[in-house]
């Protein structure tokens, strides 16, 4: 039976369920199924470049993530560089497996290190760059 919530729903009723989706939409569609048009951004981007607070967080962002790369980069390549060098040192064991696995395996908690802290850094990033969109963009 039809209830006054559903009569927006031009689907048939019949006695049985159906493998047929509503006809009828929701006020306003889900963001996946926008149109460009329906999903145009109006956020006034050349006044957001323009203010002072948008220019800070950039240099901040920069100040994060260019040593943090170049940390990563170093880290990352000194292995195969003290492999090619200094094979003797690398080949010195610690327990049960020589410095190059030992190196080689703490890359994995490096790696994890710099995305946790990039997550941590960049939340704060998302809250700035909100106060900045509520000011200059919407």
């Amino acid at each position: 039976m039809s209830t006054p919530q559903d009569s927006f729903d031009p689907t048939l009723e019949v006695g049985s369920e159906t493998d047929v989706s509503p006809l009828g939409r929701p006020p306003q569609k889900p963001a996946h199924e926008q149109t460009a048009d329906e999903d145009r951004d109006t956020a006034d981007w050349d006044g957001i470049a323009a203010l002072p607070e948008f220019r800070a967080l950039l240099k901040r962002k920069l100040r994060f993530i260019v040593p943090a790369t170049i940390f990563f980069l170093v880290y990352y390549f000194t292995l195969p560089v003290l492999v090619a060098w200094a094979p003797e040192l690398m080949e010195r064991r610690l327990g049960p497996v020589n410095l190059a696995y030992a190196f080689a395996l703490s890359q994995f908690f490096m790696a994890w290190g710099v995305a946790a802290c990039y997550v941590r850094v960049a939340a704060r990033w998302d809250k700035a760059a909100e106060e900045i969109l509520s000011k200059g963009g919407h």
